[in-house]
């Protein structure tokens, strides 16, 4: 699950991370109401105002913009409200957004010159250990820094027999080329850092810039968290923040239907059971030249009335031009699936082909329930039939 900027760093600040403190404002009025508070907190006179939408790259889509005054503040607010933002990571029409961050200006004049720096908590699926990412490369998008000169990122595996080191977190302090107080405050914040993306059941937490004020403190300028969906249980406040209008609607509808739902780019929708057999299909449609559409696995134990859902979901695609059903009946009884998929074709009135690969359990009574269905439905003998007669029938 991702969340927004603001959500991020209220989860380092509780396990003592610096972060650029700020407020989250609705409305242009209610950004004014929020700065005034910032500046008795904060004493700032300056402003960030930064649109909260799951995407990075934002200031480059016009998301983020200073606001020198308070007298400035409703204006640029107002200018960010309910934009369609497009950055590089979201589509072409862009992120609607609904709130901003209001946050303090870190970037004042003191003893020394500021310095942003990249780092980042992931797995590293390789190895199978966390590592800490890192760069003296702060304020750009990761990927240049790694294309275009790559000896300039630094990574540093944990053991998890051990956890992060002392040693470990001065290694990533030097090779930053802090030193005196900065020095030490990189370490702490490092510590801090890596505690909160275990403590939060984090497979993400990244922050760019990470700020080296010219009072020479460590703090988090911005924050994107993703949070393994697998351990929300155990984090019900965490979970709590989650936002959907971030989310695609029919992954949304799909999860309440209790569905694992992709929405892809493609043509062919797609029902299976079973994410090993839903992966399989989606290879053999575009095998055969064809691009799927979704992955949708609906489990081992669906009803008929979780079969039409995920029928219906998948004709909300509108550029969805023919539909591809291959079950595995186990668990999964073929003629349940049979019986959803005839009620949902009758209620949505199908128009686009529709082939239906069935083996296992039931199968001769759930091809039964389709022959007799009087729906033009094509059954298929395996799944190479099936990919084939999908893709030429939506030629």
């Amino acid at each position: 699950m991702n969340l927004h900027e603001y959500q991020g760093k209220q989860i380092l600040a509780s396990y003592g991370v610096r972060i650029q403190r700020g407020k989250v404002a609705q409305t242009s009025n209610e950004a004014v109401d929020v700065a005034k508070q910032l500046t008795d907190e904060t004493g700032t006179s300056w402003y960030v105002v930064k649109a909260q939408v799951h995407a990075g790259g934002r200031g480059k889509g016009g998301g983020v913009k200073l606001a020198k005054g308070i007298d400035k503040v409703e204006e640029v607010a107002d200018s960010i409200l309910g934009m369609q933002l497009v950055t590089p990571q979201t589509s072409a029409e862009g992120k609607k957004v609904h709130q901003v961050l209001i946050a303090e200006d870190v970037y004042y004049p003191g003893e020394s010159e500021t310095s942003e720096f990249y780092m980042s908590v992931l797995l590293n699926r390789s190895s199978g250990r966390n590592m800490i990412m890192y760069s003296t490369e702060g304020g750009m998008d990761i990927e240049t820094v790694a294309e275009e000169t790559p000896h300039l990122i630094f990574t540093e595996e944990i053991d998890p027999k051990v956890g992060l080191t002392g040693f470990q977190a001065r290694k990533v302090a030097f090779n930053l080329g802090l030193s005196g107080a900065a020095f030490k405050d990189m370490v702490k914040f490092v510590s801090a850092l890596y505690s909160a993306y275990e403590g939060a059941d984090a497979s993400l937490f990244e922050i760019n810039p990470v700020l080296k004020t010219s009072d020479n403190k460590i703090l988090a300028v911005d924050a994107k968290v993703t949070i393994d969906d697998n351990a929300l249980y155990r984090h019900k406040e965490i979970a709590a923040m989650r936002d959907t209008r971030e989310e695609d609607a029919t992954e949304v509808e799909a999860g309440e239907a209790g569905l694992n739902f992709v929405k892809l780019d493609g043509n062919v929708g797609c029902m299976v059971n079973g994410a090993g057999l839903a992966m399989a299909t989606m290879d053999i449609i575009k095998l055969y030249g064809e691009e799927p559409a979704n992955f949708l696995d609906v489990g081992g134990g669906a009803s008929k009335e979780k079969v039409a859902a995920a029928f219906k979901l998948i004709l909300s695609d509108k550029n969805v031009k023919g539909i591809l059903i291959n079950i595995f009946g186990g668990i999964m009884r073929c003629d349940v699936i049979a019986q959803g998929v005839v009620e949902a074709a009758k209620e949505t009135n199908l128009s686009v082909p529709l082939v239906v690969r069935l083996a296992g359990t039931n199968f001769q009574e759930g091809k039964e329930i389709l022959d007799k269905s009087g729906l033009k439905i094509l059954s298929a003998s395996d799944l190479n039939d099936a990919a084939k007669k999908i893709v030429e029938a939506i030629k």
